[in-house]
């Protein structure tokens, strides 16, 4: 199937001529057959000599009703224009065409009706002059008579040619599906109508209804009149929700694929049209069915921000136009260049915002998007309208090489910092890091780390080794190892500690780089002694207690008590129900004694 609009002056017979060609009313309300004149959107269908499916949106053509008009060629991929013979062209021909030239509708079809009134070669000469200079370009021009029936076999040959070189869209591409109509069925409930453009439609499928935000799923699929289980755009499609009252939805509306489209009231255009500085304050956007206000921030000469009083859901490339509600006229065509722009509060912020405008094209672009964000989640990307090629740092973040080369240098300088000022801790946390480089995320944080930064416990430093202690710790653990060396287990007393200037900071500065064991608050020992101890406890009777402990070792319980502990956590003591222990192994792992059966 193929989707086409009409378009033209307000009584050239659109509604007439899709009538002749399709055999059925295109005009829903009676009040249109009354007054002749079509008011809200019509639909119409027949099949073209090449089996072609043709479904039509014919459009009003009096200028009350543009907004009408707008909502219906949005969607649209192509265009019947229609110029009555006996008339030439006119004002609503005119603005028709602005239309559609900024919403750059690029295939279309001139048709000179009512050529039994008039020779139409002078309406056709002035028609297809204005067209050429749009986004049209020269267009196929057939010359008709709905009443007489002459050129409508022409006409549908020329169609057929037309849809045969309208773009084929992607069947896996997201749905976007904007609704035009909105009634209810007794005994079914709500249906929507609309052009869906690309994509596919199933019956069961879920989507993000954008008036609500709510997830409403798909109950029945009308095409063409047919129940379907699925279609595929481009189509005409009726879709009946579960769930959903009349009253939430209106005309402009969308159904979307959940997650692929990014809903905004704030977006970054190129203009082209009126210049931005002479655009009232406050203009109408129209893109796909919707027409919301929209407030001009002018940026450069052709770029401007626009805040719009509900969001909708855009993506970078898309098209609309913007209509001037004072001067009832179309004020130009927009762009989308940026859908989740930055904000603007600095001195110079817009100026600088401009310059990188100026060199957007409003096609959407992993590498250049990446560069001028430095960092972003890929589905936030791909409701850009983004394709993500490119592997993710970490998780479903993805970055600008350069931006993360500098990252990671600017992480080495602040925890060299950061180490220098806080010698005894055990490194930069985490979280601080995140801060100081400004980061959305601890996971980019960690997915930076990289030799010779290590992360540990929620905390970044450079690699552990022994002899990195700020000069005066090292001075005073070279002091208890001194006072050791004799009697390796007398650990020294708190007060002594204190003395040499270990306090609870200092020790666990020296424990975390390997230069002091500690067995418990202010009771520390040398490195070695658990070695030194399993092989002064293996010389032992087995099994011992700990008072024969103690007096081997020659300590107190204060030392001999977390010592012998830890040698149990070890595996090289075992500690029986008697409160015994026998040694199971030495220092190089040599079994010392059997474990006796009722030991376990």
């Amino acid at each position: 199937m193929q989707v086409i609009a009409t378009a033209g002056h307000v009584d050239h017979g659109k509604s007439t001529l899709v009538r002749a060609l399709t055999g059925m009313e295109p005009d829903r309300w009676a009040e249109e057959r009354r007054r002749g004149m079509t008011i809200d959107l019509g639909f119409a269908w027949t099949t073209l000599p090449s089996g072609t499916v043709l479904a039509f949106v014919d459009v009003p053509g009096h200028q009350r009703f543009v907004p009408n008009m707008l909502a219906g060629i949005g969607p649209a991929p192509a265009v019947l224009f229609v110029v009555a013979a006996d008339e030439g062209w006119m004002p609503q021909s005119a603005e028709h065409l602005a239309a559609l030239h900024a919403l750059g509708v690029r295939h279309g079809l001139l048709v000179v009706t009512r050529t039994d009134l008039a020779d139409p070669a002078l309406a056709t000469r002035q028609a297809v002059g204005q067209i050429a200079a749009t986004s049209l370009g020269r267009v196929e021009t057939v010359a008709v008579s709905a009443v007489t029936g002459a050129g409508l076999p022409q006409l549908r040959a020329a169609l057929d040619r037309l849809a045969a070189r309208l773009p084929v869209p992607e069947p896996a591409a997201p749905v976007r599906f904007w609704v035009d109509r909105a009634f209810t069925i007794r005994g079914s409930g709500t249906v929507l109508t609309g052009t869906l453009g690309a994509g596919v439609l199933r019956n069961g499928d879920e989507l993000e209804l954008t008036g609500t935000g709510q997830r409403v799923r798909i109950r029945e699929l009308q095409t063409l009149g047919t129940q379907v289980c699925e279609v595929a755009g481009v189509a005409r499609v009726a879709v009946n929700l579960r769930g959903v009252a009349r009253e939430q939805v209106r005309r402009g509306d969308a159904l979307l694929t959940p997650g692929r489209f990014q809903q905004t009231d704030l977006v970054d255009v190129r203009l082209a049209g009126d210049p931005v500085a002479e655009l009232p304050a406050e203009v109408t956007l129209h893109v796909g069915s919707a027409g919301v206000t929209a407030r001009i921030r002018p940026l450069g000469a052709d770029t401007a921000r626009l805040r719009l009083d509900r969001p909708l859901p855009l993506r970078i490339g898309d098209r609309g136009l913007l209509r001037d509600p004072g001067r009832r006229c179309v004020a130009g065509g927009v762009t989308v260049l940026d859908v989740v722009p930055p904000r603007l509060s600095r001195r110079g912020a817009a100026a600088a915002r401009a310059a990188v405008l100026a060199g957007l094209d409003g096609r959407p672009d992993e590498p250049g998007e990446l560069a001028r964000r430095g960092l972003a989640r890929r589905r936030e990307l791909e409701r850009m309208g983004v394709t993500v090629t490119t592997a993710p740092v970490t998780g479903g973040w993805h970055a600008d090489p350069g931006h993360w080369r500098e990252l990671g240098r600017r992480l080495l300088a602040e925890v060299t910092r950061w180490t220098r000022a806080h010698p005894l801790e055990p490194g930069m946390p985490v979280e601080t890091a995140r801060r100081l480089l400004d980061l959305p995320d601890r996971a980019l944080v960690e997915a930076l780390v990289t030799t010779p930064l290590v992360v540990r416990d929620g905390r970044i430093g450079r690699g552990v080794a022994a002899g990195t202690l700020p000069e005066q710790v090292a001075r005073a653990v070279r002091r208890v190892g001194a006072e050791l060396a004799e009697r390796p287990f007398v650990a020294p007393e708190a007060g002594r500690l204190a003395e040499l200037g270990l306090g609870h900071r200092e020790i666990g500065a020296a424990v975390r780089v390997g230069a002091l064991l500690r067995l418990a608050d202010n009771v520390v020992l040398l490195p070695d002694a658990p070695e030194r101890a399993v092989r002064v406890l293996a010389a032992l009777p087995q099994p011992f207690s700990l008072s024969t402990a103690r007096q081997a070792l020659g300590t107190t319980r204060r030392v001999a008590v977390p010592l012998l502990e830890l040698l149990d956590r070890r595996g090289a003591t075992r500690r029986l129900p008697d409160d015994a222990r026998i040694v199971l192994s030495n220092p190089g792992g040599a079994p010392v004694v059997p474990a006796r059966p009722g030991d376990r």
